[in-house]
């Protein structure tokens, strides 16, 4: 039986999100967002869900190492056997360094990155239809900013060490789907 172990990588609003949940269903494995996870353990008040509520409730970031935690405590469970998906880690190179141990720990190597690129136009196009109030054209065009600037340097990371798969997100989301089934299966 192989095991999938997948990290996706993308700017906000190239879909990675919504493919990483179709992918994960298709098969059979925990689709991992750290937003959802960090989300998950407060409302848990998990202890580090409760570390991480006193962050959240003062506008900070959640600290790397908090984050870390996390991803190793949910790497852990038993459903993640069989493979996983990880979405919205690692978001810069010290978080992939910090994985790429922690996966060697657990014998969970193999994981290959797959970067959903789409063009700054595009995506700033996809988020402002989302049409949530606090995204105007400047600030997703500055979360792009930020996003390629700590990213940038994972993708080159990741792309030394053979991992690296970029598909176009600049396509119709069935194109994208199909594109990703074949990474996966090949």
């Amino acid at each position: 039986m192989t095991v999938t172990r997948l990290i996706f990588l993308g700017p906000p609003g190239s879909g990675k999100g919504t493919q990483a949940q179709i992918l994960a269903e298709d098969l059979n494995i925990p689709h991992i967002s750290t937003g959802e996870i960090l989300r998950q353990a407060m409302q848990e008040q998990t202890p580090l869900g409760i570390k991480a509520q006193s962050y959240v409730n003062s506008g900070d970031l959640v600290p790397d190492q908090l984050v870390q935690d996390l991803v190793q405590e949910r790497l852990s469970q038993p459903d993640v056997k069989s493979g996983w998906i990880l979405d919205g880690f690692p978001r810069k190179v010290t978080q992939a360094v910090f994985l790429e141990k922690l996966l060697a720990e657990m014998n969970q190597g193999g994981e290959r990155v797959i970067n959903l690129d789409a063009p700054d136009d595009v995506v700033v196009a996809r988020l402002l239809d989302r049409g949530r109030k606090d995204d105007t054209e400047a600030v997703i065009r500055h979360r792009l900013d930020v996003y390629r600037a700590e990213t940038a340097p994972l993708i080159d990371y990741y792309g030394d060490r053979q991992k690296l798969l970029t598909v176009n997100g600049d396509q119709s989301q069935e194109e994208v789907t199909h594109e990703l089934q074949k990474i996966v299966t090949s």
